[in-house]
C-alpha cells in the first residue's frame, strides 16, 4: 500500500523562477554548512523524480527537524514555504533555493529508495527539449511587481535619498549575503533602531546608528556613518519592511551584535533604500514579542532584557537634567505599567520618546527588548538603543488589557516591582553569613538573594573604580591612549572626557561570620554618600579627602540585601556576594522581626 508521488518536473520550473505552490520532493542527501561561526547551516539535495537539485538550503528555523532525525535520505516532503535568489554574479549566478517551511509526508524508511533515475538539473537544463514555462507568465508578475515599485516611491518621501529605483522582481536572502557578492537586492523588516550616537577623536568627529533586519533566511546588523547617518535616520522606520542595496559587507563585529550571522553590513554613498510597497511586504516574518507579566519581572536579573506589555497608568513629569562628565543635557519621563498579573512597574522613556509621550489616555504600551535596572531592592524597566515600544497595539492582548482596565481591572494593584525595600525587606529569606556558606547558596543556575544586618568592618580604596565609556548607556571601561582621548571598544570609538564608576570590596560581619561583598556604582555612593565623580576625583588628586570618605564608614552597621553566584575564576569556582542595597537600621521594625522570631523559637503564640 504504498503511497504514490507524482512531482515530475516540478524543480525545472522552480529553478525557473516560477511560484509552484506546495511542491512535493524527495531528500536524497543532506550535509552540514562550514561557516565562520557557531551558526548551524545545512544543504539539501532534492530531486522531483527526474532532476536534482544540489541547490538547496534548509532555513536555520528548520534545524531541530534535523536534529531529530525527520530529514533523513529518501524522505519525502512538501514544500509549505520556500524562495529562490540567484546568488553571484549577475549573468553568471546560480539560482539557490531556500527552504523555510515543510512537512514530511514519507519517512526515508518508508519509501527506503530513490524514486526515479534523476539526474542533475544543471546540465540536463541545457539539453533539455522539453517545453519551458512561457515567459510571459513567469516574468509579468515581476516586471509589473517592480513598476508598481516605481510608481508608489515617485510619490514617497523616500525618493530624494535614492541613487535610482531598485529593481525588486529578483531578491537575495540575507542568509546568502557574503562580502564577495557585489550585487544584490533584499527586502527586509527593520526589528530595531538605535539612537544616533557620535564620537570625537583625534582622526575626527562623527556619528552612526544601527539597525536590525530580518527575513525568512535570517538577522543581520546594518549600520549608517555620518552622511548616511544624516540621510537615512529620519526616513528608515522600526517594522517597516524596505528594499535594500549597495551596501558593503564585513565580517560581523560579535562585541555589538549577538544576531546569529557572520556578516554585518555598512552602508555606502551608493546605498539604496527603497519602501516596500505594503501589498508586496507578505512573505517577511512579523516581529516577534516574547510577552512576559509584569510580575514576572521581579525574579528576572539585573541588566537583563524583557518583552512586556500594560496599561500606562500613571505618567510622571519631564525631567531634564545635565551630565556630570559631559555637560550633556538628558531628559526622561516615568510611566507606571500595570496588567493582569495585579503588578506594576516603573518603564523609563528617554529624548524625544519621553518630550512627546501623551499618556493622559492611559494607553496600552509594548516594549521590546527593555533593559531591567535593580536599585534598592527594587526593579524598573527603560527603553534604550534596540528596544523597540509600541502605543496602542493591533494584538489581542492589548484588546484583552484595555477590556480588563476599562472594568476596573487596575484599581487594586498589590504588587509593585519597583518600590524601593527601605529598611529592608522582611519578606525576603533573612539568612546569617554562615548560614548561606552552609546553605551552599548560589550554588545554582540562578543566583540566590538574602538580606542580613552586618557591621562594615574593612573598604579597601585600591581599585575601587575605573574610568568609563561617557555615554550613558555605556559603562564599559576606556584605553587611555595618552593623547588626551579615552577610546571604548564596546562603543569602537574614542572621547576626550570619561566617567567615573565604583567597584569597591569591603569585608562585612555579622554576629556568625565575616565575608568579602562587592558595591557597584549605584550601591558605592550610597554606601561613601559621595557620587562617583566625587570618590573618583578624591582618590587621584586628594588622598586626604578620600580617606576621610573611606573611614568613616568603618564600624558602621546596615541592612544589606546581598546577591549570592557562584563563578568561575580560571579553573577555581568561587562563592561571589554583591550588594543589591543597603539601608540604615530602623530599629523599630528590626526589633519586631526580632520578637517576631524569638516567638517562634520558644513557641510562644501571637496571643500569649
Amino acid at each position: 500500500n504504498s503511497t504514490v508521488f507524482i512531482f515530475w518536473c516540478l524543480l525545472q520550473r522552480i529553478m525557473h523562477g516560477e511560484d509552484v505552490p506546495q511542491p512535493v520532493l524527495q531528500i536524497l542527501g543532506i550535509k552540514r554548512i562550514n561557516t565562520n561561526s557557531d551558526q548551524e547551516r545545512y544543504r539539501l539535495l532534492m530531486s522531483d523524480g527526474k532532476y536534482y537539485n544540489s541547490y538547496a538550503m534548509l532555513a536555520s528555523q528548520l534545524n531541530e527537524m534535523q536534529h531529530k532525525g525527520l530529514l533523513n535520505e529518501n524522505t519525502i516532503v512538501r514544500l509549505d514555504k520556500y524562495m529562490t535568489s540567484m546568488v553571484g554574479k549577475e549573468g553568471s549566478g546560480k539560482r539557490v533555493l531556500i527552504v523555510t517551511e515543510l512537512t514530511v509526508l514519507n519517512s526515508g524508511e518508508e519509501v527506503k529508495s530513490k524514486i526515479g533515475e534523476p539526474v542533475t538539473y544543471e546540465n540536463a537544463a541545457k539539453q533539455d527539449s522539453a517545453p519551458k514555462p512561457a515567459p510571459v507568465a513567469a516574468s509579468a508578475p515581476a516586471v509589473k511587481k517592480e513598476q508598481s515599485y516605481k510608481n508608489h516611491n515617485n510619490n514617497n518621501t523616500m525618493d530624494s535619498t535614492m541613487n535610482g529605483t531598485l529593481n525588486t522582481g529578483l531578491t537575495h536572502p540575507i542568509a546568502s549575503l557574503s562580502p564577495y557578492q557585489n550585487k544584490w537586492v533584499i527586502k527586509a523588516r527593520v526589528t530595531s533602531k538605535t539612537a544616533i550616537r557620535t564620537w570625537s577623536n583625534a582622526r575626527g568627529e562623527g556619528k552612526l546608528f544601527s539597525m536590525d533586519l530580518m527575513d525568512e533566511s535570517g538577522e543581520i546588523r546594518a549600520t549608517a556613518f555620518k552622511e548616511q547617518c544624516d540621510k537615512f535616520y529620519d526616513l528608515i522606520e522600526v517594522d517597516n519592511v524596505y528594499f535594500f542595496s549597495k551596501c558593503q559587507l564585513k565580517p560581523a563585529n560579535k562585541q555589538f551584535s549577538q544576531l546569529k550571522n557572520d556578516y554585518e553590513m555598512t552602508f555606502t554613498g551608493e546605498t539604496v533604500v527603497q519602501l516596500c510597497d505594503d501589498a508586496d511586504d507578505g512573505g517577511i516574518p512579523e516581529i516577534k514579542f516574547d510577552l512576559i507579566p509584569i510580575s514576572q519581572i521581579a525574579s528576572m536579573e539585573n541588566k537583563a532584557a524583557v518583552d512586556t506589555i500594560g496599561i500606562c497608568k500613571e505618567v510622571g513629569e519631564l525631567q531634564t537634567f545635565t551630565s556630570r562628565t559631559t555637560n550633556k543635557e538628558f531628559k526622561k519621563r516615568d510611566l507606571t505599567l500595570v496588567d493582569m498579573s495585579n503588578a506594576a512597574v516603573s518603564l523609563t522613556l528617554w529624548g524625544d520618546e519621553a518630550v512627546n509621550f501623551d499618556g493622559h489616555v492611559q494607553p496600552v504600551i509594548l516594549v521590546k527588548g527593555s533593559r531591567i535596572n535593580e536599585f534598592n531592592g527594587g526593579k524598573s524597566i527603560s527603553v534604550g538603543g534596540g528596544s523597540i515600544l509600541k502605543i496602542n497595539p493591533d494584538i489581542p492582548e492589548a484588546h484583552k488589557l484595555r477590556g480588563w482596565f476599562d472594568n476596573g481591572g487596575g484599581d487594586n494593584i498589590s504588587n509593585m516591582v519597583s518600590a524601593r525595600t527601605g529598611g529592608g525587606s522582611f519578606s525576603t529569606d533573612w539568612v546569617t553569613l554562615k548560614e548561606a556558606r552552609m546553605r551552599n547558596l548560589g550554588a545554582g543556575d540562578k543566583p540566590d538573594y538574602f538580606q542580613c544586618k552586618a557591621v562594615v568592618h574593612i573598604v579597601k580604596q585600591e581599585n575601587s573604580f575605573y574610568r568609563a565609556c561617557p555615554q550613558s548607556e555605556c559603562n564599559k571601561k576606556v584605553v587611555d591612549e595618552g593623547n588626551g582621548q579615552y577610546r571604548c571598544e564596546r562603543c569602537n570609538a574614542a572621547y576626550p572626557n570619561f566617567k567615573y564608576r565604583l567597584l569597591v570590596n569591603m569585608s562585612i560581619g555579622d554576629w556568625t561570620s565575616n565575608r568579602w561583598v562587592t558595591c557597584f556604582n549605584e550601591s558605592g555612593e550610597q554606601l561613601l554618600k559621595h557620587t562617583a565623580q566625587e570618590v573618583g576625583e578624591a582618590l587621584e588628586n586628594d588622598p586626604a579627602a578620600a580617606e576621610k570618605m573611606f573611614a568613616d564608614i568603618n564600624f558602621s552597621s546596615f541592612i544589606f540585601k546581598l546577591r549570592c553566584k557562584n563563578e568561575m575564576y580560571g579553573d577555581m569556582t568561587r562563592n561571589k556576594l554583591s550588594v543589591q542595597s543597603m539601608t540604615p537600621i530602623n530599629y523599630k521594625e528590626y526589633n519586631k522581626y526580632l520578637i517576631k522570631e524569638l516567638k517562634e523559637m520558644t513557641g510562644i503564640g501571637p496571643s500569649n
